[in-house]
Formats: C-alpha cells, sequence, structure tokens
C-alpha cells in the first residue's frame, strides 16, 4: 500500500473530529531531562486519556471515517484493543479481542472493562492476531481490523505529528510496534516540517520492524524476547513497512537494560511511570549518538501491571 494512501487530508481532519479526550496531550520540555540526555528533549506525554494511551486516536477515527456499524475484531497486547473497545462502545459497537496468554492481565482487565470480549490465548500476540483473522473470515456480521494495515489508524496516530510539527525539533524519535505511529506521523512531518528527522525505535529483543525497514519487505523473526510489549512484533505489516520506507530516516535498536534505563530517568525527573514500549525513544537519546541537537520523543503508554513500579 503506498505512502499515498496516508492522506494529508485525513490527518487534518482527524485532528479535528477525534475525541477531544486523545487530542493536544501535554508536550514540554523538562529542564532535568534535558540536562540528563544533553540536548533538548520534548516530551509529549499520551497516557492521560481513559485509555492510557496513543492508540485512542487511530482507533477512534478509523471507526468515524468507516463509519462502521458490524462488530469489531482485533487482536492486540492491550493498548490498540482498550482504543478499539473505547471507541466502539461509544457508538454502540460489540468488539472482540483476541490477546496472547502473555498479555499483560490489567490490559486484559481494562478492555474487558470497557465492554470486550477478550479471548485469551497462543504463544503470542501474532498467533493472537492470525486467531483474530481466522475467526472473522467469512464471516458478514464482523469486520477484521489490523493496527498497522488501515491507514485510518496510522492517520489517527499522525495527528501527534500535526501537535509536534510547530515545535521545530531536529529529530522525532518514536518507538516502533505495529508502525502506524511513526508512519502517520513521519506522513505529517514530511510535508509540514520537512528539516525534522523521522528516527525509530525498536527493541533489541523485537528486532522484525527494523530487519523490515532496512530491506524494504515484511521480514519476519521466529520470536521475541522483550519486556515492551507494544513494541514485540514478530511478524510485520507489509503495509506499514512500505509507508515506514518512504517516511523513516532510521531505525534503531535498544538493549533491555537501556529501557529500564529510561524507565527510571522517566521517573526521576519527570515522576511518571509508564511502561517499556513507551520509554523507547528515551532509551534511543540516552543511548545512541542521534546527532540532533533538539529531540522529541513520545511517551506512548501507561499500562503497566500493579507490581511493575516495584521492580524499577
Amino acid at each position: 500500500m503506498p505512502i499515498d494512501s496516508l492522506r494529508l487530508e485525513r490527518i487534518e481532519a482527524a485532528s479535528r473530529v477525534i475525541d477531544p479526550v486523545f487530542r493536544d496531550t501535554p508536550q514540554i520540555f523538562d529542564d532535568s531531562l534535558s540536562r540528563a540526555l544533553g540536548r533538548q528533549t520534548l516530551v509529549k506525554i499520551e497516557t492521560l486519556n481513559p485509555v492510557r494511551s496513543f492508540k485512542g486516536r487511530g482507533s477512534d477515527f478509523l471507526l468515524h471515517d468507516t463509519a462502521e456499524r458490524r462488530a469489531v475484531v482485533c487482536a492486540s497486547a492491550g493498548n490498540f484493543g482498550q482504543g478499539i473497545a473505547y471507541a466502539a462502545r461509544g457508538r454502540g459497537l460489540p468488539v472482540h479481542v483476541f490477546a496472547a496468554e502473555t498479555a499483560n492481565p490489567l490490559k486484559i482487565a481494562r478492555m474487558r472493562e470497557m465492554g470486550a470480549r477478550v479471548e485469551v490465548g497462543g504463544a503470542d500476540f501474532d498467533t493472537a492476531k492470525q486467531a483474530a483473522a481466522d475467526y472473522a473470515h467469512g464471516r458478514g456480521d464482523c469486520v477484521y481490523v489490523e493496527d498497522g494495515r488501515q491507514p485510518q489508524i496510522a492517520e489517527g496516530a499522525g495527528t501527534i505529528g500535526v501537535e509536534m510539527a510547530p515545535m521545530e525539533l531536529d529529530a522525532v524519535v518514536l518507538p516502533v510496534g505495529n508502525g502506524a505511529l511513526i508512519s502517520g506521523v513521519g506522513r505529517w512531518l514530511k510535508e509540514r516540517s520537512p528539516h525534522t528527522k523521522v528516527i525509530g525505535v525498536c527493541a533489541a529483543g523485537a528486532p522484525a520492524m527494523a530487519h523490515s525497514w532496512r530491506s524494504g519487505m515484511a521480514v519476519s523473526t521466529e520470536h521475541v524476547e522483550t519486556a515492551a510489549d507494544g513494541l514485540a512484533v514478530r511478524v510485520p505489516v507489509p503495509e506499514a513497512v512500505e509507508w515506514m520506507g518512504a517516511v523513516v530516516d532510521d531505525v534503531v535498536l535498544v538493549d533491555e537494560g537501556d529501557l529500564y534505563v529510561a524507565l527510571r530517568l522517566l521517573r526521576d525527573t519527570l515522576g511518571l511511570v509508564v511502561e517499556p514500549s513507551a520509554a523507547a525513544g528515551i532509551a534511543a537519546i540516552a543511548s545512541l549518538d542521534l546527532a540532533a541537537a533538539r529531540v522529541g520523543t513520545v511517551l506512548t503508554g501507561s499500562n503497566f501491571p500493579p507490581e511493575f513500579a516495584k521492580s524499577l
């Protein structure tokens, strides 16, 4: 699916029509964080909303733009499922989410609290995704949606780029899961802030999206091993890989240790405890030479298990 399938006019429309609870999130230059990282660092906080992540943006715009009236089926590590459940609940649509046996129990509970039917099974996220697709195949009473495949999901996420573009950043460093976030934000920035480099971050234990971006085609791995469940992609979505190829300048890897250093840094400077995936951008800024004096990143989610904060 070519990059033109991500349309600037739809990103702009999404910035006006998605639920205001997800829009215009805080974005700040914190002095202590910037000093620790050795450069001016903008942090956009996407955790202060009903689903505690940026996923509500794309989910809400997808259901708005398609005017879907059938039940919605998807797979999720937890945050996308919450976004779909929240957006669908307001429209009176049933939601059926497939999640892996390894999924965060808190995320499963929150999806259920929002009215989703959650079926747990399979060794990992990509196994759950196949189960969701198999369930929806051939049924007329539901629609299967896949994070990273429908352009509206990336376009909704691209509204983050609308809000960050005026900050005149040298680089934006974004976590890469299924690729919708970086594709949507990158699509906007390449048109409206072309001097800003777009850099993706994958966990070293889940490098499939990095390999795919470098090769220009979807490259799967046999397994993933990372605490960052939002980045734990084993089988990339080809559409997202193609989108990324057109708008991403580089994709880097960060180790698990770097993720935990970043989590503690966010705790100690901003007073925020986020999930490991959300700290990937900070981990990259801290551990790698990105050759950018003024950078920005997105804290993508804070749906962590209750015991997680004790391990930091």
